[in-house]
């Protein structure tokens, strides 16, 4: 499991959030809020984001490109 995995697992427990639940109030499916519990690598960011943004935040892509 990921820390980011685990944030969110965390963050759906403080909020006393079902992974039904959250799914609901997020505008997501509930296969996608597991998968993003277990970590799977491969999921959309703007899904990602409509599910952080019921804890205050957002996810983004980093530019590690060096000038």
């Amino acid at each position: 499991m990921s820390d980011f995995s685990k944030f969110v697992k965390t963050k759906r427990k403080e909020f006393n959030l079902t992974q039904e639940e959250l799914a609901l109030k997020a505008g997501v499916g509930l296969r996608f809020v597991r998968d993003l519990e277990q970590g799977k690598q491969t999921l959309r960011l703007d899904k990602i984001n409509q599910v952080l943004v019921l804890f205050g935040k957002t996810a983004g892509v980093a530019d590690l490109t060096t000038s």
